[in-house]
C-alpha cells in the first residue's frame, strides 16, 4: 500500500469492521439509505459501532448439497449465516439478500445461529439414508468466526464427525481452530480430517483493513505449526488472490506455510458478485484510493473484461494471460516449496453409527 493511503482517515469506514454500507438488496424494491450528514438518530443506538446482533437459525436440516464442479466435495455444513469476520472481498456476502438483509454491514453484524447443528448432524449421520462421504466445513462462511467463541457448535459438530468417524473438510482464517485438537487429532487417526488456512496477505496491517476481525496472518501459520504437530493434515489456501495488491505475495506466502507444516496448497482469485463489488469498491476508496484504477483493471483482465465472471471453470481462477501467468507461477512456487506433492486425501473406511453398535454393515453400504 502506498504511504499516502495508511496516513487517510477513511471516511465511510467503521473502526473494526469490513464496510460501513447498507448495500441494496437485490431482491427488494425499496432501500433504505441513511443521510451521512444527519448523524446518529435518538434511538439510534448503534452507530457508529454497531454491534453483532445473533438470530436463531430454525433450519430442519444442517447439510447441503453441493452442485458445483469447480469443487471436490459435493456436501457442505454451515453453523452460521454471515460472518463477523467482515472481510471485505468476501463472495458469501450476497447470501444476506435471501434473509431480507444485504451483503453489506448487515452481513457482518447481524448472524444466524443454527443452535441445533450438532443435533442436526447426529440424525443425519444415523439416517439409513445417509451414505459416507467427506463433508465441506465453511463453504460459506467460516465456522470459526468469533461467534464459535460463544455458540460452539463448530466443536460440537466435530465432536459428532469423530463419533461417527465421518471424514470432514474444514478452511478457516481463524487461530481459534487450535482450541479443537484433541478432536481434530482424533479424526486424523482415521484419516477423517483436512485443514486449510485460508491466508490473503502476509502483511498484518493490510490484513486489519481487508478482514478486521479474522486472525492476523502470524497466528494463522502458528496455528498451521499447531496442527501439523499434533499431526493433523494441513493446508494452505491463498485466497482471494487480488491483482495488484496481494498477488505479488503469492510465493512468500507459500514459503510461510510449507515451513509452519502445511503440506498442500490452493489459490483462488478475487471474486466481486452483486453486492460484493459496491463493498469492495467502497473498501477500495477508503484504504487504497491510489490502486483502485488498476486493481479493478486488472481484475477485469482476468475476468473477461467484467468484475465477475461466475461461469463454471473460469470463476476460481480467471482467464486470459494473465490467468495463465498467475497459475504458472503458482505451481512452481508450490512445487519449489515441497507443497503438493501428495494428496490429501479422506477415507470413509472407518465410518460406524455407534447407536448400531459398530461400523456400517454391508446392507447399509
Amino acid at each position: 500500500m502506498d504511504a499516502s493511503d495508511h496516513l487517510r482517515t477513511p471516511p465511510s469506514a467503521i473502526l473494526g469492521r469490513g464496510t460501513g454500507l447498507s448495500v441494496p438488496n437485490r431482491f427488494e424494491r425499496l432501500h433504505l439509505e441513511p443521510d451521512p450528514e444527519a448523524g446518529p438518530g435518538p434511538d439510534d443506538g448503534e452507530t457508529p459501532h454497531p454491534r453483532t446482533q445473533f438470530y436463531d437459525d430454525a433450519s430442519e436440516t444442517i447439510l447441503n448439497p453441493i452442485d458445483s464442479p469447480d469443487l471436490s466435495l459435493s456436501m457442505g455444513l454451515n453453523p452460521y449465516r454471515g460472518c463477523e469476520h467482515g472481510c471485505a472481498y468476501c463472495y458469501a456476502r450476497p447470501t444476506h439478500d435471501y434473509l431480507g438483509w444485504d451483503g453489506g454491514l448487515a452481513f457482518e453484524t447481524k448472524i444466524m445461529v443454527k443452535r441445533r447443528a450438532p443435533e442436526l448432524l447426529r440424525a443425519a449421520f444415523n439416517s439409513k439414508k445417509w451414505r459416507p462421504q467427506p463433508v465441506a466445513m465453511s463453504g460459506v462462511t467460516d465456522c470459526y468466526q468469533p461467534a464459535e467463541r460463544r455458540f460452539r457448535l463448530t466443536r460440537g459438530c466435530l465432536e459428532v464427525f469423530a463419533e461417527f468417524r465421518n471424514p470432514v473438510s474444514i478452511i478457516t482464517k481463524n487461530a481459534l481452530i487450535t482450541r479443537d485438537i484433541d478432536v481434530l487429532a482424533d479424526l486424523a487417526r482415521h484419516q477423517c480430517v483436512e485443514v486449510y488456512l485460508s491466508v490473503t496477505t502476509l502483511d498484518a496491517s493490510l490484513a486489519g483493513k481487508l478482514e478486521p476481525r479474522a486472525a492476523r496472518p502470524e497466528h494463522r501459520l502458528r496455528a498451521l505449526r499447531r496442527l501439523a504437530d499434533a499431526g493433523i493434515p494441513v493446508g494452505v489456501m491463498v485466497a482471494p488472490v487480488i491483482p495488484g495488491l496481494t498477488d505479488a505475495e503469492l510465493p512468500a506466502i507459500l514459503d510461510a506455510a510449507a515451513q509452519a507444516g502445511a503440506r498442500s496448497a490452493g489459490y483462488v482469485l478475487l471474486r466481486l458478485p452483486h453486492a460484493v463489488k459496491d463493498v469492495f469498491s467502497q473498501w477500495l476508496d477508503d484504504h487504497a484510493p491510489g490502486k483502485k484504477a488498476r486493481i479493478l483493471d486488472r481484475l477485469r483482465d482476468l475476468r473477461g473484461g467484467k468484475l465477475n465472471d461466475p461461469s463454471w471453470g473460469a470463476r476460481l481462477e480467471g482467464q486470459g494471460v494473465f490467468a495463465t501467468q498467475l497459475r504458472d507461477l503458482f505451481q512452481i512456487t508450490a512445487r519449489r516449496a515441497g507443497l503438493n506433492r501428495e494428496r490429501l486425501e479422506l477415507s470413509t473406511a472407518h465410518f460406524r453409527r455407534p447407536e448400531s453398535g459398530g461400523q456400517l454393515s454391508l446392507f447399509d453400504t
